[in-house]
């Protein structure tokens, strides 16, 4: 079974920068897919940004020019770095692997959210 475990939110004030991490355990065969999503309260999960096995970003238009994803698949990794972050960025962020195991079986797995406070 794969867990994804999260780190790196908190509290921080307006302009201020995050970097949050996450990190998989577990018998991955190999990640295709990893990304960002987050939620705020009385508000739908939404993408953040993703990056697939090549290298390659998408980012939501919110975030664009201030998020950067970037992953380390030798530590089955994905971070985000949130810069100029405001309070409209405060939400509880999830990370997302989609991943292959051993029997060749394609899986997505989420991590269980780590709190992003903004004040202003």
């Amino acid at each position: 079974q794969v867990h994804l475990v999260e780190s790196g939110g908190g509290l921080v004030q307006a302009g201020g920068s995050l970097r949050l991490s996450c990190a998989a355990s577990g018998s991955i065969f190999s990640i295709n897919d990893m990304g960002w999503y987050r939620q705020a309260p009385g508000k739908q999960r939404e993408l953040v940004a993703t990056i697939t096995t090549g290298g390659s970003r998408n980012y939501a238009d919110s975030v664009k020019g201030r998020f950067t994803i970037s992953r380390d698949n030798a530590k089955n990794a994905v971070y985000l770095q949130m810069n100029s972050l405001s309070p409209e960025d405060a939400a509880v962020y999830y990370c997302n692997f989609r991943y292959r195991d051993f029997d060749y079986r394609n899986r997505e797995v989420w991590g269980q959210g780590i709190l992003v406070t903004v004040s202003s």
